[in-house]
């Protein structure tokens, strides 16, 4: 997994990463980076990744709009929100690490101020399902403290600001079908699969399992 360069790449794009990047040191050091992003390529497309100074703000898939996703960062967290960082160094080598079957939980803080209420208590509830395996939407509302509230269960899988880094792929339908995910569907196949596929033995290296 690395930075989204497209299809063509020129001189001019390597000066623009640079200019960004510097921009945004410049930004941190000064306490001016409110929130940092990047956009990086992985197996279930391009994924938008930002964070503030607390944690992992929002992962976003590319069919859900990176534009959409900065746009509500913005407004709800800080309007300082600038490309590159440092700060984002550590999730993306957590996420790179988890494509290749080397870590099966993430280490680095989320920050779930983008939810409230019960949304945000089956988001941290997500957490509980291990790698490898998969829960009812029933089952996490049961976890969640509010066993009738299934349909409830699914819209906060839906507004997961972290996927990936708390497991909604998870998350499936009663008859144990995948069912539907922000990511689209071909990606929550592709990501039980790569569990089902690594389940086994903890790799030497990764996160904790």
């Amino acid at each position: 997994m690395g930075a989204r360069t497209g299809a063509t790449h020129a001189p001019h794009d390597d000066a623009l990463a640079a200019l960004r990047a510097r921009l945004a040191a410049d930004a941190e050091r000064a306490g001016l980076l409110d929130v940092a992003y990047r956009v990086v390529d992985s197996p279930v497309g391009a994924l938008l990744v930002a964070a503030g100074e607390r944690g992992v703000l929002r992962v976003a898939f590319e069919v859900q709009g990176h534009e959409a996703a900065l746009t509500e960062l913005a407004a709800r967290v800080s309007p300082r929100v600038l490309e590159g960082g440092r700060r984002l160094d550590p999730v993306l080598r957590e996420l790179d690490e988890y494509f290749a079957g080397a870590r099966r939980t993430f280490d680095v803080p989320v920050d779930l101020r983008l939810l409230e209420g019960f949304r945000r208590d089956v988001v941290a509830t997500l957490p509980r399902v291990a790698y490898g395996t998969t829960a009812s939407y029933a089952a996490v509302a049961a976890l969640a403290g509010r066993p009738a509230a299934v349909r409830a269960v699914g819209t906060a899988c839906a507004r997961n600001p972290v996927p990936l880094l708390v497991p909604c792929h998870r998350v499936v339908r009663s008859d144990g079908t995948p069912g539907r995910y922000a990511g689209g569907d071909a990606a929550k196949t592709t990501l039980l699969a790569l569990e089902r596929a690594t389940d086994g033995p903890s790799p030497a290296a990764g996160g904790r399992a």
